[in-house]
């Protein structure tokens, strides 16, 4: 059975969509984008987008009962690939080893012109 996830410090679905899922001990988080939730502020720069990306990853996975250092897969979306060591760099303080598997890829657009959406999928 499916358990919605939800909670107010990330950024709302805007779609027909969930924040995350729950089922069979597994959490999947839908993409997530640099909006702080509280404001609808998005910072500037690649780093600063990263950090508010986690932040989000990791309230939404306590949320589920979970963290971040049981994240087994991630997938990041890169507007530029150019932004990929500081992206990484904030990547690493949010994930301990042994870190999860991932994917990483540049994309030509990402909802609100944004610089990077990632999503993750942990165990609970």
């Amino acid at each position: 059975m499916k358990k919605v996830i939800s909670t107010n410090n990330a950024p709302a679905a805007i779609g027909p969509y969930s924040q995350a899922i729950e089922v069979n001990g597994f959490v999947f988080t839908s993409g997530i984008i640099p909006v702080d939730p509280a404001s609808g502020v998005i910072p500037e720069g690649a780093a600063a987008q990263a950090d508010r990306v986690f932040k989000s990853m990791k309230a939404l996975l306590e949320e589920a009962g979970t963290s971040m250092d049981k994240v087994v897969k991630t997938t990041v979306f890169i507007k530029n690939m150019d932004d990929f060591a500081a992206i990484n760099e904030v990547y690493a303080k949010y994930f301990p080893e042994p870190f999860p598997s991932r994917s990483c890829i540049e994309v030509a657009r990402i909802p609100k012109d944004v610089l990077l959406e990632a999503e993750a999928v942990a165990i609970k």
